[in-house]
Formats: C-alpha cells, sequence, structure tokens
C-alpha cells in the first residue's frame, strides 16, 4: 500500500486529520513501531500488553508519513500527518477493504478450515505463481489483525492472491470475507477445533460455511468430498460446488504411493486430463490439500503442467509434518498446531512411513476443545497404540487432558508423561536408535519444537538459517 494519499487514507478509516503534515505516503503500513520506515503509515492498535498510541509520536519523529490513532499522546512530529478515529481496529479493516477494491483486477482464493489451511494455502499459492503474479497470507497471519495486514500488504498489480481466514469465535468470518471478497473459497475440513468456543460440530460447519455464503454466484466452492458436511457446504452456496478427492469428484488422486519423503499420484482433473505428480510431503490429508489447491489452479487457468509444477515445488510454512533425516533418525517436525483431526493423520502418516525400525511420538496438548479435551486427547492414546507406536512421551503435566492420553495408551504401548522439553528429550535418549521415526506434535502453545530441538540441535540452527 504504497500509492495511498492522505486524503484516500482520511476517507477510508473516516478519521478526522488532526493534523496535516507534509510527508506523502511512499511505504507500507505498519501497527509495530519497531518497523517504521520514512513514508509509512503507523496505526496504532491497542492490545492486552501495549496500546500503540502510547509509540505513535515516537513513530511520527521516525519519519511516518502519517499515524492512525484514537487516542492523542504526546507530542507528534509537525511534518507527520495525524488521523484522529474512535476505534483504529475499525479502521484497520475499513482501509483494508477500501484496499481490497483498488486491486481489481485480481483473482481472489478465500480459504478457511479446522485443519489444513496453512498447507493448502502454500500448495495454491505455489500453483498460481506457475501463471500469475500471486500473493498469499504470511505464515498464519489469518485472524482479524492479519488478515486486514495481508490485504494491505499487497500491492496494485499483482494477478492473484490466496487469503487465509482463521476463527475460533462464531461471528469471525464475516468481516474477515467482507474484507478479503472472494470469487473462489476453499473449506479444508470441518473438524473439532474450537469445540471449546462454538460448543458442536454443527456450530463449526455453521461459522466455516460463512465462507461458502460469502462466494458470487459466478465463483467456485471447493471442499473435501468426503468431508462429513460435504453435502452442508455444497447446500450453502450460490457459487458451483467443486467437491475434491471422491472416485466421482472432479479432482481425483489415483494411484498413490507414499514414502517418508512424500506422495506420488496421478493427478485426475476433468476437462483437462490426468498427470503425474510428485508431492514433497507425506499423508493421506496432505493429498487431500493438493488437490484442493489443484482445484483453484484449475478454476483460475491453470494448466496441467503448471499445477503439476507447482505442487512439486510449494514452500511450505515450517512445521507443518516435515521429514528430515537426523543422524539416522527420521524426524517428522508437525509442531505448528494441532487439533483432533490433524493430531490423528500425523500418527496414521507417519505409522505407514516404510523403512523405519520403530516409530515415536511425541506429543503435546491440543488446545480449544473445552469439556471434549479430556476424551480427545484420550483417544490419541488409544490412536498411537492401535497404531503400533513403540512409546509415546506426552509433554506437559500440568494439563489433565493430556495425563488421560498417557494413561489410555499405557494399557497396550510405554508411554510416559513428562513436565519439560529437556525430560521429553532425556526419556528419548533411552528409547530411539538410528533407523526409527519420530513424530512431534502438539498444538502451538505447547511449543513442542522445543523438545525437538534438544534431542536435534541441528533441526533448530537450520531453522534459523
Amino acid at each position: 500500500m504504497t500509492t495511498i494519499t492522505i486524503d484516500e487514507l482520511l476517507e477510508a478509516t473516516g478519521g478526522t486529520a488532526v493534523a496535516r503534515g507534509t510527508r506523502a505516503v511512499t511505504a507500507g503500513l505498519t501497527t509495530d513501531s519497531r518497523a517504521v520506515a520514512p513514508g509509512c503509515v503507523f496505526l496504532a492498535l491497542a492490545g492486552a500488553r501495549f496500546d500503540g498510541n502510547s509509540f505513535a509520536a515516537e513513530a511520527s519523529r521516525k519519519g511516518a508519513a502519517a499515524v492512525v490513532v484514537s487516542r492523542l499522546e504526546g507530542e507528534y512530529d509537525p511534518a507527520c500527518t495525524v488521523v484522529q478515529v474512535a476505534d483504529t481496529l475499525t479502521a484497520l479493516q475499513s482501509l483494508a477493504k477500501w484496499w481490497r477494491g483498488r486491486l481489481e483486477p485480481i483473482h481472489v482464493v478465500g480459504l478457511t478450515g479446522s485443519s489444513g489451511k496453512t498447507s493448502t494455502k502454500d500448495m495454491t499459492l505455489a500453483i498460481l505463481r506457475q501463471h500469475y503474479n500471486a500473493v498469499a497470507t504470511r505464515g498464519n497471519l489469518n485472524n482479524h489483525i492479519g488478515v486486514p495486514l495481508s490485504i494491505l500488504s499487497t500491492e496494485k498489480g499483482t494477478e492473484a492472491a490466496v487469503w487465509e481466514m482463521g476463527m475460533n469465535h462464531k461471528g469471525e468470518l464475516a468481516p474477515l470475507c467482507d474484507m478479503v471478497q472472494p470469487h473462489i473459497g476453499i473449506i479444508t475440513t470441518i473438524g473439532s477445533a474450537h469445540l471449546e468456543f462454538l460448543g458442536t460440530r454443527d456450530a463449526i460447519a455453521d461459522e466455516k460455511c460463512t465462507v461458502a455464503r460469502a462466494l458470487p454466484k459466478d465463483g467456485f466452492m471447493i471442499y473435501p468430498a468426503l468431508d462429513d458436511y460435504a453435502n452442508y457446504i455444497a447446500a450453502q452456496t450460490d457459487a458451483t460446488p467443486i467437491p475434491v478427492g471422491d472416485y466421482h469428484a472432479p479432482v481425483q488422486a489415483l494411484n498413490q504411493r507414499s514414502s517418508a519423503s512424500g506422495t506420488t499420484y496421478t493427478l485426475y482433473i476433468e476437462e483437462l486430463g490426468e498427470i503425474q505428480v510428485t508431492l514433497p510431503v507425506p499423508g493421506a490429508h496432505m493429498v487431500t490439500n493438493s488437490l484442493l489447491a489443484a482445484a483453484a489452479g484449475w478454476k483460475l487457468g491453470c494448466s496441467l503442467e503448471e499445477i503439476a509444477a507447482g505442487l512439486a515445488t510449494p514452500a511450505l510454512t515450517r512445521g507443518r509434518l516435515a521429514c528430515t533425516q537426523v543422524d539416522g533418525f527420521t524426524v517428522v517436525d508437525d509442531t505448528y498446531n494441532a487439533n483432533p483431526e490433524s493430531m490423528k493423520a500425523a500418527l496414521e502418516t507417519v505409522a505407514a512411513l516404510k523403512g523405519a525400525n520403530n516409530r515415536f511420538a511425541v506429543l503435546g496438548k491440543m488446545g480449544e476443545l473445552g469439556e471434549a479435551g479430556i476424551a480427545a486427547h484420550a483417544d490419541m492414546g488409544w490412536c498411537a497404540a492401535s497404531l503400533g507406536y513403540a512409546a509415546v512421551v506426552v509433554v506437559g503435566d500440568e494439563c489433565a487432558e493430556t495425563t488421560a492420553l498417557c494413561q489410555a495408551a499405557a494399557e497396550s504401548i510405554p508411554a510416559m508423561l513428562v513436565a519439560t522439553p529437556a525430560e521429553a528429550a532425556a526419556a528419548l535418549r533411552q528409547l530411539i536408535h538410528p533407523g526409527d521415526a519420530i513424530l512431534f506434535k502438539g498444538s502451538r502453545s505447547a511449543g513442542m519444537e522445543r523438545t525437538m530441538y534438544e534431542l536435534f540441535p541441528s533441526l533448530q540452527n537450520n531453522s534459523s538459517k
């Protein structure tokens, strides 16, 4: 967002120019006073720990062309325009919606789901970049702040965008869809994540389908054909439904062959034909994610060759089922997040890896499950036991649900509960040998990568490069 004028900034935010400076906007927008660059717009968000209004004067002295505040505080540089609004978050979202309109013509994919969002986003971007000047959400900046920042970081002339939208409460997707204005929607899954706040899977499905309802009649709604809510998704949209993955779906994966390094399959897309695809990540759920991405590429005019090339080289966000050979071990890093569906998928994926001597799971808690948490964690214990894992190590003895998981698994396989990453690493050192495969998995708050790095420090060194 480098081409906005001060008058347009006032129009888009609905703000008042308390002071009119002389600087023009020549850089983008930031909400971090440490990242202020000459010519940028600094928007002062107020959070639980910091109030950006307290740093706005400093931002003006660093060369910001304009600051957007809800409260005046300190001495502002007279060359900086000071815009006052009633609420800076509302102003941020209004500005993003205004900027989204200025990006036309642009192809926009709006993506949500209980799990698999970021991997599907990464794959979709990789495909679209074979054909377009395309951008996507950075990392998982997919909430009420991250989505508008993603939109505002998109420059005019961008031909396609993949914007991920997350939620954990009812009503959160509607304002995100209003900003994103997608033509193509993707729902990756409707699972158990966020049961704590929404109560039932039906309520989760209804909220996720906000994306389906936001699509225009000439749009496309893409979703897994085998999802429990597939028919419900199709019924919620005026756009054309595009199911993927079933034997009668227009997008299918045939003749799948998996290994620790990934999956090879024949991609079938009606109207286009078939092509061999090599996906550099294992797991049946990752194949489904790739089909969702392929469907988006198909409907945006990508060729079979472009789709296959994109799927072969996606820049997947760290911590998404990445398999690495370290000192003779197969280390599976799926540490970014977890819910019951993704936990089960990861356990099944590692259990199916060929060539490993023994398989171990190092698991942390799953968040936002509410009263369903104890049963969900216990189920993961039974899942690991039924899949033949040699042992399970659970990190975090403050968590009753995690203890339940351990107790469930202990009846069939060795299982232990430890308090810290260092203790988990020490326990594993007594169990594992070269040739074994080790899965690290848990919700973001569990920080399971710390256990992985304690045991395999070279992975931390590589991730920081």
